[in-house]
C-alpha cells in the first residue's frame, strides 16, 4: 500500500514536468543564492581568523605603547633584564608598485612557539632568515604577486592571510625606512615569578589581553551581515516559487490524496510519503543550488575581495575553497525551507475529510477569508517598523526594521490588491469587463504570492538602486571637495622630501604637507593629519558641524578637526575636548565627513603635529597649481628625480581610481539585485505556468458564450501586465522607505556615516520596462497554450466532473 501510494504521488509529476521543473528550478536559485552569499562570507571570516591569529594575537598577551605610538627599541633590553618574556614585532605598511602589503618582523629566537605562523627555528631555515639578503614568507596569492620585484626571496606559507608578509625584524626594518623602534611585544604564556612590575621598568607600556575575534572580524560583521540580508530576501523571494508550486501540486492532487485515503491508506501514511516526496526533492535541489551557489561565489568573490579591501583595508583571497560549514548549511536551509513552505498544505493533507471538495473557487474563497488577517499582520508589522524607527538603536535594530517594512508591503499587497480589483468590478459597465475583474480576484489567491516575491525584488531594486546612486552622487561632489590639490607627490625618504619641497616651492602655487601618525583616540584606532594654514582647506574642506574661525583654532594648535565616524561613534561634538596620543589635549572645532574611511580621523595644524609627533613621516605632498601646468610638471618630477609614476598622482587619476573602488564596492550589490529580480521573475512564470493548468475551468465557459481565444489571449496578457503595474506602483514606495533606512539608519549604525537621499525617477522608469519585459516573458508560455488549445479540449470541461 504504501509502495502503491508513493508511485501515485510520484505520477503527479510524470503528468506535470513543467511544474516540476518550476519547484525544482526555485528551489536551487534560492538555495543558490543563499550558499553563495554564505559561502563569500565564511572565506572572508577565514581570513580574518588568519590574521587574528597572527603572531598569536588571540592567544597572547602583549605589550602596547599607551599612547599608540612607536616603542623605543631599548625597552627591550629592559624587559628582558626584568624578567619578561618578550619577543619584538616590528610592523608597516609596505608598498610594492601598486601593492599594499601588510609587513611584519619577528626575532624568531626570542618569539613563542604559540606565535610562530612560519618554521624557521633551526639550520638552514633560521640561516637564510637571519642573514642578507633574508627571506620573506607569504601565501600563495601574495608570493606570485611578488614575482619580479626587487624585493629578498620569498618563501610560500600556506598558513599565512592574503596581503601579509613575515621577514626578520632587521630586514623588515630595513624594507619599512625604520631605525630601532619596535610596533609591540609580545609575551610568552608562561612568565617567571618575581619579575619587575612593569611601572617600573617600562612605565609608558600596557598590556593588551589576546583578542580572540579580531579587529577586521567586528570592524566588517555590518558588511556581511548586508550581505547575509540580500541572501536571505533571495532565499525568500526562492521559496515564494516553492510555495507556490507546492500549493498549486496540493490544489490538483486532492482527489489523488482523497482516492487514496479511501482506499485505506492511512492520513499518518499519506502525510509521512508527502514529507519523504518533499525531503528528498529538497535534498537533491539543495546539492544543485550548493554547485550554483559555490558558481555564484566564486563570481563575485573578487569584487568583495575589493570592496573588504577598499572600505577596511582587509585583504581577502579571490579564491574560493569548499567548506562543510557553508555547504551544509545550504543544504539544512533548502530542506527546512521547502518543508515550512509546505507545512500548511501537509497540515490540510492530514486533516482532510475524505469527501473533501476540490474547487478552486473554495479554495480561492476560504484563502480571501485570510486576507484580513493577512492585513492585521501588515499593520502590526508597519507599527514595529515606525518603533523602531523611533527608538531602535543599532546595526540590529536597523535591520529588523528593513524587515518589518519589506514584509509588511510584502503582505499589505493582496489586501490592497484585492480592495482595488473590487473597486473596478464595480465600476465595470459590461458583462465582459465585469467578468475580467470577478475572475482576475478569483486568480489572485494563487498569483498572490509571485506577487509579493516581484514586490520584494523591484522594492530592493529601488531601494538599493536609490542608495547607490545618492552615495554615488555625493562621494563624486565629496572628491571634488578633498582632492583639490592638483597633484599629489610620495618622497621614498625624508632626504629626497625635503630636497623634493625645496625644488617645488618656487614652481608651484602651494606645497601642502599630507603627513600623518597613527595611535588610540577614545580607544580606538585612529589617524592624525596635520593640515597648513591655507586656503584650500577654508574653502573646500567638506564641513557638517564647525564652530566660528575653526581653520584658525586648527592652525593655532590648540583645536582639531575630526571625521563623522568618530564624531557619531563616541558622540563628539564641537567644543568638547579630545585626548590624542601621547597626552595631547585639543578643542574639537569641527566635523567634517569622511566617506569610505573606516576608522576615525583627527585633523590638527601641520606645527602642533610635528611638534608633538617630531617622528611623523614626511613623505607625502599635495601641489597646488594651475592645472594646465600639472602634466608638464609631473613629467619634470619623473625625469628629475627618476620618481616611479605611482609616486606622482594627479587629481584626475586619483579621482577615477577613487570612482573604480567605489564602482567595484557596489558590484556585488548590483549582481544580487538583478539575480534576486530574476528570481522574481521565475516565481511569476512558475505561477503562471501551473495555474495555466487548471484555469480552463474558467475559461471554457466564457469561450462557449462567445468570447473568441485571441480575445482571451489578450485578456489573459491584460490580467498580467496590470497586475505587475499595480505591484510596481506598490513597490515605489516600498523602494523609497526602504533606501531611506539604508541611508539613514543602516549605514549610520554600520560605517558611521549620513548620507543624503536624492529620487532617481528615470532609474523607476528602466526599472519599470525590465519589470513589464519579466512580466511578459512569464506569461509568454501560459498564453501560447490557451493560443493552441483547441475546441475539443474546452469542451471536455462540460463533461468532467465538477
Amino acid at each position: 500500500m504504501w509502495l502503491a501510494g508513493l508511485g501515485a504521488l510520484l505520477s503527479h509529476w510524470r503528468r506535470q514536468p513543467l511544474q516540476f521543473a518550476m519547484l525544482f528550478a526555485g528551489l536551487a536559485l534560492a538555495t543558490a543564492l543563499w550558499s553563495g552569499v554564505q559561502a563569500i562570507n565564511a572565506e572572508a571570516r577565514s581570513s580574518y581568523g588568519r590574521a587574528a591569529a597572527m603572531l598569536g594575537q588571540n592567544r597572547l598577551e602583549q605589550l602596547v605603547a599607551k599612547d599608540g605610538g612607536s616603542i623605543a627599541g631599548d625597552r627591550f633590553v629592559a624587559l628582558r633584564r626584568g624578567g619578561w618574556l618578550a619577543s619584538p614585532v616590528v610592523e608597516g605598511e609596505l608598498r610594492v608598485g601598486t601593492l599594499r602589503l601588510r609587513l611584519i618582523g619577528i626575532d624568531p629566537l626570542t618569539l613563542p612557539s604559540e606565535a610562530r605562523q612560519v618554521e624557521v627555528t633551526g639550520g638552514e631555515a633560521l640561516r637564510r632568515f637571519l642573514t642578507p639578503p633574508g627571506l620573506l614568507f607569504a601565501n600563495p596569492e601574495t608570493a606570485g604577486q611578488l614575482v619580479g620585484e626587487s624585493l629578498p626571496p620569498v618563501e610560500v606559507s600556506e598558513d599565512l592571510p592574503a596581503g601579509t608578509v613575515i621577514a626578520d625584524i632587521g630586514v623588515a626594518r630595513r624594507l619599512l625606512g625604520q631605525t630601532d623602534s619596535v610596533s609591540r611585544f609580545v609575551l610568552a604564556r608562561e612568565q617567571p615569578l618575581g619579575r619587575a612590575p612593569l611601572s617600573v621598568i617600562a612605565p609608558d607600556l600596557a598590556l593588551r589581553k589576546p583578542d580572540a575575534q579580531g579587529d577586521l572580524a567586528r570592524l566588517t560583521d555590518s558588511f556581511h551581515l548586508n550581505l547575509t540580508a540580500f541572501g536571505m530576501l533571495a532565499f525568500v523571494v526562492g521559496l515564494f516559487i516553492v510555495y507556490s508550486a507546492i500549493g498549486l501540486a496540493f490544489e490538483q492532487r486532492r482527489p489523488t490524496l482523497r482516492t487514496l485515503r479511501s482506499l485505506g491508506l492511512p492520513a499518518y501514511a499519506l502525510t509521512v510519503l508527502l514529507v519523504a516526496e518533499l525531503a528528498t526533492l529538497s535534498l537533491v535541489a539543495g546539492l544543485v543550488g550548493v554547485a550554483l551557489g559555490y558558481l555564484v561565489a566564486s563570481a563575485l568573490l573578487p569584487d568583495v575581495a575589493a570592496t573588504l579591501r577598499g572600505l577596511y583595508g582587509a585583504d581577502v583571497p579571490r579564491t574560493l575553497q569548499l567548506r562543510p560549514e557553508w555547504w551544509a548549511t545550504g543544504l539544512a536551509i533548502a530542506v527546512a525551507g521547502t518543508l515550512a513552505a509546505a507545512g500548511q498544505n501537509l497540515w490540510r493533507a492530514a486533516r482532510m475529510p475524505l469527501l473533501a471538495p476540490a474547487q478552486p473557487r473554495a479554495w480561492a474563497r476560504a484563502s480571501e477569508a485570510g486576507l484580513r488577517v493577512q492585513a492585521g499582520a501588515a499593520v502590526s508589522l508597519f507599527a514595529v517598523a515606525l518603533a523602531l524607527a523611533l527608538w531602535g538603536q543599532g546595526l540590529v535594530a536597523g535591520f529588523a526594521l528593513l524587515g518589518a517594512l519589506l514584509l509588511g508591503a510584502a503582505l499589505l499587497l493582496p489586501v490592497l490588491l484585492m480592495v482595488l480589483l473590487a473597486l473596478f468590478e464595480r465600476l465595470s459597465s459590461g458583462p465582459v469587463s465585469a467578468w475580467f475583474w470577478a475572475d482576475t480576484r478569483q486568480q489572485l489567491p494563487r498569483l498572490s504570492l509571485a506577487l509579493m516575491a516581484l514586490l520584494l525584488a523591484l522594492a530592493a531594486n529601488v531601494g538599493v538602486g536609490t542608495m547607490v546612486a545618492s552615495f554615488r552622487l555625493t562621494f563624486t561632489g565629496w572628491l571634488d571637495q578633498r582632492l583639490a590639490s592638483e597633484l599629489y607627490v610620495t618622497a621614498r625618504t625624508e632626504d629626497e622630501a625635503r630636497v623634493l619641497r625645496s625644488w617645488l616651492e618656487p614652481r608651484v602655487d602651494a606645497v601642502l604637507p599630507i603627513w600623518h601618525v597613527e595611535g588610540e583616540v577614545l580607544g580606538q584606532p585612529a589617524e592624525i593629519y596635520g593640515v597648513a594654514d591655507h586656503a584650500t582647506y577654508r574653502e573646500k574642506w567638506p564641513l557638517i558641524e564647525s564652530v566660528q574661525g575653526v581653520w584658525d583654532a586648527v592652525a593655532r594648535g590648540d583645536a582639531a578637526v575630526v571625521n563623522e565616524q568618530l564624531a557619531r561613534r563616541h558622540g563628539v561634538a564641537p567644543g568638547d575636548r579630545l585626548a590624542l596620543p601621547g597626552g595631547w589635549r585639543v578643542t574639537v572645532a569641527g566635523v567634517y565627513s569622511d566617506y569610505g574611511n573606516p576608522i576615525g580621523q583627527v585633523i590638527v595644524g601641520i606645527d602642533a603635529l610635528t611638534t608633538h609627533y617630531p617622528e611623523v613621516p614626511r613623505l607625502r605632498f599635495g601641489l597646488r597649481l594651475p592645472p594646465a601646468e600639472a602634466p608638464a610638471l609631473a613629467e619634470a618630477l619623473r625625469t628629475e628625480f627618476g620618481l616611479p609614476p605611482q609616486n606622482v598622482l594627479d587629481q584626475a587619476s586619483i579621482k577615477e581610481r577613487s570612482l573604480q573602488v567605489f564602482e567595484r564596492t557596489f558590484a556585488v550589490t548590483a549582481a544580487l539585485n538583478v539575480l534576486t529580480l530574476g528570481v522574481a521573475g521565475v516565481a511569476m512564470f512558475a505561477s503562471l505556468t501551473t495555474l495555466s493548468g487548471i484555469r480552463l475551468a474558467q475559461i471554457a465557459p466564457v469561450w462557449a458564450m462567445g468570447l473568441t481565444r485571441r480575445r482571451l489571449v489578450l485578456l489573459e496578457l491584460l490580467r498580467t501586465m496590470l497586475l505587475s503595474v499595480f505591484t510596481l506602483v506598490a513597490a515605489l514606495p516600498t523602494g523609497i522607505g526602504l533606501a531611506w533606512v539604508l541611508l539613514s539608519v543602516v549605514n549610520v549604525a554600520a560605517f558611521g556615516w549620513r548620507l543624503p537621499m536624492h529620487l532617481f525617477p528615470l532609474d523607476w522608469l528602466r526599472l519599470a520596462f525590465f519589470a513589464g519585459l519579466a512580466s511578459l516573458v512569464s506569461v509568454a508560455l501560459p498564453l501560447r497554450r490557451l493560443a493552441r488549445v483547441t475546441p475539443a479540449d474546452l469542451l471536455k470541461v462540460f463533461a468532467n466532473e465538477r
